[in-house]
């Protein structure tokens, strides 16, 4: 917070104000019964929202990366988010301690590991392919949900591992040269990272943490990482266009987030995970309009293998998740 509140001018710090209220308004609407808000039965259709929503905040971190770091983005975007959850937390009164603390901060590490290793993907290469890199998590955890959970992998799993393979390696040869290709690779490792938080993410819903408390962590945690690892490095002072920018990055992220929570709470769950590969196609057109990221034939086939063998990965677990119910 010290950057932000040494370069706004009072101005500046007071337009923050609404912004904060709004977020609030969105943080409560999301945590209210059905019975108690009206908002359109969309049920998995809100992952459109959510993609949406995403593909804006992936777009927004590639306008950003052009004068902050990866850390400083992630600074701000984690700052954005623990704000709107600590307030719901303090308007409802909810209680942080937890005797899963560990687990908690486990996740919360990954976590910000992953999002860190992301925002540089995005800020070095096309915003295509880094989101499709990253969106190779549901693929990762689905190898590895079976061994966490002391199950034999599926053999459509290997099926799936085999087509993503060669999706990922189309999709690195044309569009990755010698310069880029550590990014690529930090944005498959990303994925790998989404796919370690979600499994930690599920070790906390068995043990009945609640969603809010590891939100929380996880955003005071990235807030707090990215935020020393930017003491240790030079920071940009913030720009009013910074702030929209910034401000709009949080806000998309946040809406996101809530939209997808809402539906895999409404809709059917395995056609919500399908609907979020609509961000890489949503984020291709970005880069095609406001870039000119043009894609070789042979990096939208990897991008289409990459889906093909998310898709695949999420159906075969699904019958494994239903024996658990």
């Amino acid at each position: 917070m010290v950057p932000f509140a040494d370069s706004a001018t009072p101005g500046q710090i007071v337009t923050f104000v609404p912004i904060c209220d709004c977020i609030t308004l969105l943080v409560k609407l999301s945590t209210f019964k059905a019975s108690d808000i009206k908002l359109p039965n969309l049920g998995s259709l809100w992952m459109l929202v959510a993609a949406l929503g995403f593909a804006i905040m992936g777009a927004l971190v590639k306008v950003g990366a052009q004068k902050f770091s990866a850390a400083e983005l992630v600074f701000y975007r984690s700052l954005f988010g623990l704000l709107s959850i600590w307030l719901f937390i303090s308007m409802q009164k909810l209680p942080l301690a937890t005797p899963h603390i560990g687990k908690h901060m486990s996740r919360a590490i990954v976590g910000f590991t992953a999002l860190v290793l992301f925002f540089y993907a995005i800020a070095h290469l096309p915003l295509a392919t880094a989101i499709t890199l990253n969106y190779t998590s549901p693929l990762f955890l689905a190898v590895l949900m079976p061994f966490f959970l002391h199950e034999k992998p599926r053999k459509i799993l290997l099926f799936a591992l085999a087509i993503s393979f060669i999706g990922v390696s189309l999709l690195l040869k044309p569009t990755i040269d010698q310069n880029s290709w550590f990014a690529g690779l930090l944005g498959l490792l990303s994925g790998v990272g989404a796919a370690l938080a979600y499994v930690h993410v599920k070790q906390l819903g068995k043990v009945n943490e609640p969603d809010w408390r590891t939100v929380f962590y996880f955003t005071l945690v990235s807030t707090i990482g990215a935020g020393l690892w930017m003491l240790f490095n030079a920071f940009q002072h913030i720009t009013w266009q910074d702030l929209l920018i910034l401000s709009g990055l949080g806000l998309s992220a946040t809406i996101a987030q809530l939209a997808l929570t809402r539906a895999y709470r409404t809709g059917d769950t395995l056609v919500v995970a399908s609907l979020a590969y609509v961000t890489i196609l949503l984020a291709s057109l970005f880069g095609i309009v406001w870039w000119d990221e043009h894609l070789s034939f042979d990096a939208w086939l990897a991008i289409g293998l990459i889906i093909l063998s998310g898709i695949i990965s999420i159906r075969s677990s699904q019958p494994a998740q239903a024996n658990t119910k």
